[in-house]
């Protein structure tokens, strides 16, 4: 049998196969080489489209903005053209707290075991009271949601409104004569999914003023639910800032430090050096910080409306033109709004135009002439602003306004002779501004009462009227000085004083009568004033004086009408007369008759704001101690 050896490969066959070998690995090699170049060549290739395309919009900003601050055409002069003010700098922010309410007559209720409770517990130990358990359960507390909301430019000690409801499923009846015990109020943010508490920065407290108070007989149980605390909190936080956003494309460092240089040289301050401080801030190529400067620190919205017609830049001679052109605009009404803006922003530069704006035969551009000068600090705009005032409404609530910032012999002159017009709004708005301009003013001054408001006697020649507030401070504001009860009468204020007017004497009892008390009676005359002081005087609370009141005007004890928050409103509609286009030829020959609307809720100064329909935003807090939390059906976020 033949065996058949294994094969040996000579030298040369070898040789020739690590030949092959080799070979078919270089190509392998070469194909891989091949394949990285190509794709390393399309990776370059985007990369340097996307390097290119950056370098591109950059220089296309770089050129924008060079353009722009230069005054070339196609660009706007103005600067507010440029920059849009942040929506979460003009919102409220919302705080949230869970409070107990006490000195409830039987109608509170031992609040069912919920988170809301036990955070209640946990403050109220907080305190440091007794057995807070066995508080919870009387019949006299309830446990309530507590909400404050944080204006724009806000301060720490400012005041702020409180409201007061109760949590769904609560079984207490009414909130009639409580009082709010110490509550602490902070913000909440959803942040990574998780709710978290944010830093406790307002502290609340008070006598509760519900709804139902300003209901008939008939209201609705609901209204006794819930109610008010009028200035009743105390803002502890950091100062809220204004924020201006410039647009995306201007976004560079130069334009953000020219625009705030722009800003500062406008508008600014001293320091307690005695350093000048401007009110603009640079803090990033994207947006920058305002200070509101003191004059406008009561209607806002006119420094934001002032700032935005600033002028960019412009030459010498190309700022004298403008002037012309804006001295001729402010004297016809249609165009004198915004002539007025801008020429309140060039500040002294623009006073002599405004000032001989004040003898145009034009209501509106008188008024809007008058309105910039106020914001100028220059005295001659009270007069027309007295007149705006009293008889137009579309223009009260700005004339009003403008009257507050400025504080002379002939502003205070012209507020005090506004308290004698026979409109209620254009009385307590009088009033308002001028207890503002002027605290401390003995017509408006007041009378500081137990129950922690203040009463106010106005000696007005008009029909007498009461005012009451529900919001910014508590007072009551007599228009008639020396105004009477009609009698008989026999009216509460609260559940435990009882007031009786008799005809007889033309004197009136008020008594407190309280269980494990010895009942207490002050005999004064018919005057309001002396009813007011004397309930207060037996420990009535500011709304067991509005109760007080109501009272007395749905039985017909007043000798004129009452009020409630009887304010000048914005957007309203103001009719031109034929003296607004006196100079039409002025105006490019718009000579519309069509009525136009004056201001919106947007432009309303804070002197007058309502809480009302306002833009609630959210800002992150600082967070202390982030816990996960849970909702309850209220809306209100607890650990």
């Amino acid at each position: 049998m033949q065996v058949r050896r294994p094969s040996t490969s000579s030298p040369e066959r070898q040789h020739v196969d690590a030949t092959t070998e080799a070979s078919d690995s270089r190509r392998s090699f070469l194909k891989l080489c091949a394949s990285s170049l190509i794709f390393g060549s399309t990776l370059s290739g985007c990369h340097e489209l996307n390097i290119k395309r950056w370098f591109d919009d950059e220089e296309a900003m770089r050129l924008n903005v060079q353009e722009a601050i230069r005054g070339e055409d196609g660009h706007s002069k103005l600067i507010g053209d440029y920059i849009k003010i942040a929506d979460s700098t003009l919102g409220y922010i919302k705080v949230q707290g869970v409070g107990l309410v006490t000195r409830l007559d039987g109608t509170g209720e031992d609040p069912p075991i919920s988170p809301l409770r036990t955070r209640l517990l946990d403050d109220i130990r907080r305190e440091e009271i007794d057995d807070p358990n066995s508080l919870l359960r009387s019949s006299e507390t309830s446990l309530v949601v507590v909400t404050a909301y944080i204006p724009p430019i806000a301060r720490k000690g400012d005041r702020l409104d409180v409201e007061i409801t109760i949590p769904d499923g609560s079984e207490t009846v009414s909130l009639k004569g409580g009082w709010l015990m110490p509550c602490r109020l902070s913000e909440h943010a959803l942040l990574e999914g998780q709710v978290h508490k944010g830093n406790e920065v307002v502290y609340a407290t008070g006598p509760i003023l519900i709804d139902g108070l300003f209901e008939d007989s008939t209201g609705s149980s609901v209204a006794s639910r819930k109610g008010v605390i009028p200035s009743g909190a105390v803002y502890s936080g950091p100062d809220r800032i204004l924020t201006v956003a410039i647009r995306s494309d201007y976004r560079r460092v130069r334009m953000s430090t020219h625009l705030a240089s722009r800003i500062g040289q406008r508008f600014h301050d001293y320091d307690k050096h005695g350093i000048r401080r401007p009110l603009a801030t640079a803090k990033s190529n994207a947006h920058l910080e305002l200070i509101v400067q003191e004059r406008y620190r009561n209607n806002y919205p006119r420094f934001l409306q002032c700032v935005r017609h600033i002028t960019l830049t412009e030459s010498p001679v190309e700022k004298h033109l403008r002037m012309q052109d804006l001295g001729e605009r402010i004297m016809f009404g249609p165009t004198s709004e915004q002539a007025a803006l801008q020429l309140e922003a060039e500040g002294s530069e623009g006073v002599p135009a405004l000032k001989r704006a004040l003898n145009s035969p034009s209501p509106e551009a008188r008024f809007r002439a008058a309105e910039a000068l106020a914001y100028l600090g220059k005295p001659e705009c009270a007069t027309e602003l007295k007149e705006a005032a009293r008889n137009e409404p579309a223009f009260r609530i700005f004339a009003l306004a403008a009257l507050a910032c400025l504080q002379t012999g002939e502003t205070i002159s012209a507020l005090e002779e506004l308290m004698h017009e026979e409109s209620l709004e254009t009385r307590y708005g009088a009033f308002r501004s001028l207890s503002t301009l002027a605290p401390d003013d003995p017509i408006v001054q007041g009378i500081p009462m137990d129950g922690e408001f203040r009463m106010h006697l106005i000696d007005s020649t008009a029909t007498p009227f009461v005012h009451l507030t529900r919001r910014k401070k508590p007072e009551v504001v007599l228009f008639g000085a020396e105004q009477e009860f009609q009698l008989p009468m026999t009216i509460r204020a609260g559940s435990r004083i009882l007031i009786r007017g008799n005809t007889l004497d033309n004197s009136v009892d008020v008594k407190r009568v309280a269980a494990g008390e010895e009942d207490k009676t002050l005999t004064v005359s018919a005057r309001i004033a002396e009813v007011v002081k004397a309930a207060t005087d037996l420990g009535a609370s500011y709304p067991d004086i509005v109760q007080m009141l109501v009272e007395a005007k749905n039985q017909s004890n007043l000798p004129g009408k009452i009020a409630i928050d009887e304010m000048p409103k914005p957007g309203r509609v103001y009719h031109r007369v034929p003296e607004d286009f006196a100079n039409a030829e002025n105006a490019n020959g718009s000579t519309s008759s069509s009525p136009a609307t004056i201001g919106s809720d947007g432009l309303m100064p804070n002197l007058f704001t309502e809480q009302s329909n306002k833009t609630i935003v959210t800002e992150a807090p600082e967070v202390s101690d982030p816990k996960e939390a849970g909702m309850e059906p209220n809306g209100i976020i607890v650990e």
